[in-house]
């Protein structure tokens, strides 16, 4: 992911280079997770206009699945802002979006058209990063359907993490909902005592293993993640199978965020719908290093998109 820099993605209308207008500019930040996609929207004074959300939104998915989702947020920022889409073709677009490391799966999400002036897109990790540090040096940890561990110290950015759920992602919803359900098979087969996560787990599928395995093979990223939360209420009332999860996942999140820190990250943010609730779980040299961000993930990739306009109209 690393070694991906910033990219332009064509205009609709000619496929050719952007038309860069200056006529009351709009800025329009993207937020592209796992399980939803939130957008928000500035003019140039930086005025709150509106906010949308739409559906999942990362770019190893279906492009045109992500793009259905980008529209859909976006519809609902400008509607909430009085707008219209004739108002598209003055709004500059900086978008984080999860997945965006992958190169091959960013050219292709990359080579659909948009209706917008101009948009630049980046890992949802350097976004999460440019809001909470204002491109200072610092670190994110992003935890919610997946997870990734990004730093930007003296100039250099490194990403621990986040190569997706398959091979990584530690610590996610996506990773604690397949241990979840890998451990609660153990349980039925005797492997590990029974619990009640487990029970309820089982119960989701009629305890039938089979109905289970058949879900897993169409199951997505979110589609796992939505299981942390019922993990994490039996891990409250010490249930051991959820203890047990919920320990290894807090492991698996400290391990990339010491090594964030160890690669000299002067502090750590955190992000992502599982931070908070992780956060507990955390040991103290983690704990002591996170610091409140100075924004979000939103605010960030809306500060891409106003680089954006500025780069377009210096040239």
């Amino acid at each position: 992911m690393a070694w991906l820099a910033q990219r332009r993605v064509p205009a609709a209308c000619t496929g050719s280079a952007p038309h860069l207008t200056t006529q009351n500019p709009l800025f329009l930040g993207i937020d592209g997770g796992g399980t939803k996609c939130r957008a928000r929207l500035r003019d140039a004074s930086g005025r709150l206009l509106g906010e949308g959300s739409g559906g999942p939104a990362n770019v190893r998915l279906d492009p045109a699945l992500v793009w259905r989702s980008v529209l859909a947020a976006t519809r609902a920022a400008a509607g909430e802002a009085g707008l219209t889409e004739a108002d598209w073709a003055r709004t500059y677009v900086g978008m984080g979006a999860a997945g965006a490391g992958q190169a091959t799966s960013l050219q292709q999400f990359m080579t659909l058209p948009h209706p917008f002036a101009a948009m630049a897109v980046e890992t949802d990790a350097h976004t999460a990063w440019l809001g909470a540090f204002g491109g200072k040096d610092g670190a994110i940890l992003i935890i919610g359907t997946g997870s990734c561990g990004y730093a930007s110290v003296a100039g250099a950015r490194h990403y621990v993490g986040g190569w997706g759920h398959e091979i990584s992602d530690e610590g996610s919803g996506a990773a604690i909902g397949r241990d979840v359900l890998r451990r609660a098979i153990w349980t039925r087969d005797g492997r590990l005592p029974g619990s009640t996560l487990a029970t309820t787990i089982l119960a989701e599928f009629g305890n039938s293993p089979e109905a289970l395995i058949d879900w897993v093979g169409s199951a997505r990223p979110g589609d796992f993640a939505r299981f942390a939360p019922v993990v994490l209420q039996h891990a409250e009332a010490r249930d051991p199978l959820a203890l047990d999860v919920i320990e290894r996942a807090a492991a698996d999140v400290s391990q990339i965020a010491l090594r964030l820190l160890d690669l000299g990250a002067p502090a750590l943010c955190l992000f992502g719908g599982l931070a908070e609730p992780l956060r507990p779980w955390l040991p103290p040299p983690v704990q002591h290093a996170i610091t409140p961000p100075l924004g979000d993930a939103l605010d960030g990739a809306i500060l891409l998109a106003r680089g954006l306009f500025m780069e377009g109209n210096d040239a």
